[in-house]
């Protein structure tokens, strides 16, 4: 078992957080919708669930944010894009931070597949051919494109096209996201939307 500095998020992240911009409220709902979008890309490539998500809030010492299935779906609801019955919950900053942390670190253990998925990615981008034609990256399309729409409120606009560029974007982001400095990346995106 690890000591209690292993799973914590180290100071300096967290006064690294600090010394970074403090999002506005409106800003918030943008965040909301991006955090859920990362998280949805992961699950498609990873296959990524809710018990990982719980798991790493554990690990990074996060369960007085994100304690149980009921508290991470709350979350995840908060998305304004999201089907939902109402009552969205309205997302703070320390749980945007905290997700963040959670994100990164799910991505840190995900760097050799994201690795392998975005050199697939240049590799077929250079020879001109359709992602969709290799496995993993069809795999991936498909699942995120399905997930999509089965949990966010489908907009006209949104094409399956639209769909497969976003989910890309979102895996190449993710191999960013799981480097040393993932967390700063990802705050400075979703700030800056």
């Amino acid at each position: 078992m690890g000591s209690h500095s292993d799973r914590t998020p180290s100071l300096a992240i967290w006064q690294d957080f600090h010394r970074l911009k403090t999002p506005t409220v409106n800003q918030l709902d943008n965040i909301k919708s991006h955090l859920d979008l990362v998280i949805l890309a992961l699950e498609a490539i990873a296959n990524i669930t809710s018990d990982s998500i719980l798991n790493a809030a554990q690990k990074l010492d996060l369960e007085s944010i994100i304690s149980d299935r009921v508290a991470l779906w709350r979350l995840r609801q908060s998305n304004p894009l999201r089907n939902s019955s109402g009552g969205r919950k309205k997302l703070d900053v320390e749980e945007a931070r905290s997700l963040v942390l959670i994100i990164c670190y799910l991505a840190q253990q995900e760097q050799e597949l994201l690795r392998r998925a975005v050199s697939l990615l240049e590799q077929i981008a250079s020879q001109n051919k359709p992602p969709h034609q290799t496995a993993l990256l069809g795999d991936y399309l498909d699942k995120f494109i399905n997930l999509y729409q089965e949990r966010m409120e489908l907009q006209q606009e949104i094409t399956p096209e639209k769909l497969s560029n976003l989910a890309l974007k979102l895996l190449v982001d993710l191999l960013f996201y799981s480097g040393n400095n993932g967390h700063r990346l990802l705050w400075l995106a979703i700030l800056n939307q």
